[in-house]
């Protein structure tokens, strides 16, 4: 008789037997026992119908379709697992290159750095490192900048620690008596490094003195809260504006090209006497002009001159005797213009897309 029961056990003897299948012809003749069109159950079962009451037939009519739905759905699955399992393995092709483990890279700053302190080392420059807190002695006073130099205020200086006003007591401990608080600071350039190297000793002198600097810039296009210098100091007898203007120019063709010129237009610095600064020829237009030079064929790369003979006397050396230059020049606006690159923002944003065209 056809009833629920019936069908019910059917779906149980199905899943038991289904759960026995192991290969593609174990399959086939499950598929053949149920629903076959000859000799199937669930085929026998839909002839039967027609001897049932309407509302019965209805019923069991229903029960039997999700009957069918259900074993043609578990057939189907059970064949997708048979395939997936008997589905050959790719071989391996043991001649093959490995695929290349993605590497880091220098970050371009710090090669640009890396490649002016080599330009320089060659030229028997001595390489110097220092303390990028600084006080207002090493980094203003020494360098023959007075109280009222604008690039002392505090809107172009990071202080980190006020002076006390002119002839004010310092607080504290009265043993100490009357004394002077004075300012810290971020440094605003590396030549306060070259203030501490003549104090430690007499000249001749042959420094660089790379590193980061500091100064309250709006980040813009070319100018950022921080960066980085390379400044040089050279100190002797009879240093003339000729050696500074050789100096320049052998960096100049070692860094950019053979063909690069160089021009001093004069200027004013404190630290320096006379005072000029420096120009390359434009490396995209070669002189004839373009946008990046402003259509005057150069670009300017720093600021130069000779030693001031007030920051000799600072440091003990006799102005009278010794002779020096003096040049600084931005890292980054350097890397600007050997890379091609019109936006100082892009080396800080670590852009993998920009970083990676300098992997080496």
């Amino acid at each position: 008789m056809l009833d629920i029961d019936a069908l019910t056990r059917l779906r149980d003897d199905f899943a038991d037997s289904l759960g026995k299948v192991s290969t593609a012809a174990d399959l086939q003749l499950l598929r053949d026992t149920v629903l076959g069109r000859k000799a199937g159950a669930i085929t026998a079962l839909y002839g039967t119908l027609g001897g049932l009451s309407t509302d019965r037939k209805r019923e069991v009519g229903r029960a039997l379709n999700e009957l069918k739905a259900f074993v043609e759905a578990g057939l189907d699955a059970r064949k997708t697992q048979l395939e997936a399992a008997s589905a050959p393995m790719p071989s391996a092709d043991l001649t093959l290159a490995p695929r290349p483990l993605p590497v880091g890279s220098r970050h371009p700053l710090n090669a640009m750095r890396e490649r002016i302190e080599r330009i320089f080392a060659r030229m028997g420059y001595e390489i110097l490192d220092g303390p990028e807190t600084e006080d207002d002695w090493h980094n203003f006073e020494a360098l023959n900048m007075p109280a009222d130099h604008p690039a002392r205020d505090t809107q172009d200086t990071l202080y980190l620690q006020q002076p006390f006003a002119q002839g004010t007591r310092a607080t504290g401990d009265a043993r100490s008596g009357v004394s002077l608080r004075p300012a810290t600071l971020l440094r605003t350039h590396t030549s306060a490094m070259q203030i501490r190297y003549m104090e430690r000793g007499a000249p001749p002198v042959r420094i660089i003195a790379p590193g980061r600097v500091y100064r309250r810039d709006n980040l813009d296009l070319t100018h950022t809260p921080m960066f980085q210098q390379v400044e040089a100091l050279v100190v002797g007898e009879d240093v003339t504006m000729a050696d500074l203007k050789g100096t320049l120019l052998g960096f100049a063709r070692e860094f950019f090209d053979q063909r690069t010129p160089i021009m001093f237009k004069p200027s004013f610095f404190p630290y320096t006497e006379p005072s000029a600064e420096v120009f390359v020829g434009c490396q995209s237009c070669f002189g004839s002009g373009c946008s990046m030079c402003k259509r005057t064929g150069w670009i300017e790369i720093g600021g130069s001159g000779m030693v001031h003979p007030s920051v000799f006397e600072a440091v003990g050396i006799d102005p009278e005797r010794y002779t020096g230059f003096a040049f600084g020049m931005g890292i980054e606006r350097l890397a600007l213009l050997a890379h091609r690159v019109d936006d100082i923002r892009a080396f800080y944003e670590n852009d993998l897309r920009l970083l990676e065209q300098f992997a080496s």
